[in-house]
């Protein structure tokens, strides 16, 4: 390694005088990052003062979709009266296309992992995608700038540094991703017992699946937001498909949870032999809310060898300190006399 470091120093020696100027974009780079950061600081404190009104979101997604489901059913509208994507995005668009990140199997599963997410806004994937191009650079930017302002790293180590920054910032995208899909799956987990309790009075009133799970959405929106999105859009799909096993099996892919692709599969056994929905989906219910209260008994047993590391790093050397030190004080004084 000091051979390399001799010959880069060799090699750059004659360039010193770029040292002010490299010094002097380092300044801009770090202020205008500790600007960005200030600026993000605020927009986030203000969003947070912002209220939202999570069922007139719901309400407007609804809304679009059944548009969507009914202008290709019906194939009325023209490709010049779509509407245009917002300028930023449309600008993403632009840029990204050239580039083939918007199309092919890896656009495809991006996709695949938003909507599990959340988000299947249309502006969602050209956002993400370009996160995930934008994050390695700017990592590996800002390594660069970090390293340079008076560091005596050696050239090999400043290349291996924004190597692995690089690296960094291409996983970061899809490891944040991961983590909102399994607590979101986490949430619609929680949520589906009390909803196929309600789903289940519904059916035992007389209720055909389409009115159960529209009734289902408007009692569950506020206490249960996430389930209720997924089952308005299924109830929204089942009108206009016109194969309904298609709409009851996107809420299984939407959502890639096995308790939900068991209510599915029930449904579609259902629709398929008129079989009663009342008691099928009464099981489940109380099948659900077993395995629920039998994963709290599991975390609640794993309780105390989880806080063994915890009292052995914090509390017992307080204790030795506690109990210990008035003797080893003594000790001390002892042989100083």
């Amino acid at each position: 390694m000091s051979l390399f470091g001799s010959i880069a120093s060799a090699v750059f020696s004659p360039f010193s005088w770029a040292s002010d100027a490299i010094s002097a974009l380092t300044e801009a780079g770090s202020a205008a990052i500790a600007g960005i950061a200030v600026l993000i600081t605020i927009i986030i404190i203000g969003c947070a003062f912002v209220p939202r009104d999570p069922m007139s979101t719901r309400m407007r997604s609804h809304l679009r979709r059944r548009e969507k489901l009914r202008n290709e059913r019906l194939q009325r509208k023209p490709r010049s009266a779509r509407t245009t994507p917002r300028v930023p995005v449309g600008m993403l668009r632009h840029v990204l296309d050239p580039l083939k990140l918007l199309s092919g199997e890896e656009a495809r599963r991006s996709s695949e992992l938003l909507a599990r997410a959340g988000w299947r806004n249309r502006d969602a994937l050209p956002v993400f995608m370009a996160f995930r191009a934008a994050m390695p650079l700017a990592l590996g930017a800002a390594t660069i700038f970090g390293l340079t302002a008076g560091s005596e790293m050696t050239l090999v180590y400043r290349l291996l540094a924004t190597t692995l920054a690089a690296v960094l910032g291409a996983y970061v995208p899809i490891l944040v991703l991961n983590r909102l899909i399994i607590r979101r799956q986490n949430q619609l987990r929680l949520q589906l017992p009390d909803a196929l309790d309600l789903l289940v009075i519904c059916a035992e009133a007389g209720l055909g699946l389409d009115a159960a799970l529209g009734r289902v959405v408007r009692e569950m929106g506020n206490s249960a937001p996430q389930l209720a999105d997924e089952l308005g859009l299924t109830a929204v799909e089942l009108g206009f498909f016109p194969d309904r096993r298609q709409a009851l099996q996107n809420l299984a892919k939407r959502t890639d949870l096995p308790s939900i692709r068991g209510v599915v599969n029930t449904l579609i056994q259902t629709e398929r032999y008129g079989t009663p929905l009342a008691h099928s989906l009464r099981v489940l219910a109380a099948e659900f809310r077993d395995e629920r209260m039998l994963k709290a008994e599991e975390k609640a047993a794993r309780l105390p060898a989880t806080l063994t590391v915890p009292m052995i790093i914090f509390i017992l050397p307080t204790l030795f300190v506690v109990l210990m030190g008035p003797a080893i004080i003594q000790v001390i004084e002892h042989f100083k006399h």
